[in-house]
């Protein structure tokens, strides 16, 4: 990129924010965290993080009015990245403790347990890139550090969506849907192939 790119890290309560900023300053943003949506609205793309329970995590982005801030930024086609929770709370709904949690609606799926024996599912694990990928671009082989318990598990193979597996588990580990793109991994937990795949998000924006 020519010059920083201004990224806001939208500060609902819930998530890694620190290091999610320090990653991403790393790979060459200049970060906003905030939770006034009209200064994160003035960024030129939006991160969203998460962790956590689904349901927390969505009230607490209800709650300052990023639900609405998140839509109409991927209405206007501007970029998203959300980050584990933040990668979940994009989908329709999560299932969480017997009861339905409505997601923000901007991608299909449903976040259910993993049916796995070991959870959380936590620690460095590969990841099958989708054809085509920006996000894992001289990363496809690297592994990405995974903490959770839920996941959209069993996904439609579509273009723009990349797998990973937990024991015979296969669930969606990152998108690139439109303006959307989303890990279930934490990027700012990976080293430097989150590092590179941040930079990579960030530099994917200039083809557009």
């Amino acid at each position: 990129m020519s010059e920083e790119l201004r990224v806001g890290v939208i500060d609902h309560g819930s998530g890694n924010l620190h290091s999610a900023c320090r990653a991403l300053r790393e790979a060459g943003a200049r970060v906003v965290l905030s939770n006034d949506v009209d200064e994160l609205a003035a960024q030129e793309a939006l991160v969203l993080p998460g962790v956590g329970a689904l349901a927390a995590a969505m009230d607490g982005l209800r709650a300052m009015g990023g639900d609405e801030l998140v839509l109409d930024h991927v209405e206007h086609e501007r970029p998203l990245l959300g980050i584990c929770v933040g990668h979940q709370m994009l989908f329709e709904y999560g299932e969480e403790r017997d009861a339905p949690v409505a997601g923000l609606g901007l991608l299909p799926g449903v976040v259910s347990p993993l049916p796995a024996d070991r959870l959380p599912h936590m620690g460095w694990n590969t990841v099958r890139p989708c054809d085509g990928t920006r996000l894992f671009r001289g990363i496809e082989r690297e592994r990405f550090y995974f903490v959770h318990s839920f996941g959209v598990v069993d996904p439609q193979l579509h273009s723009g969506v990349t797998t990973s597996t937990h024991e015979d588990a296969v669930f969606i580990a990152a998108t690139e849907l439109g303006p959307i793109c989303s890990t279930q991994f934490h990027p700012e937990k990976s080293g430097a192939a989150g590092v590179r795949l941040l930079a990579n998000w960030m530099s994917s924006l200039d083809e557009d």
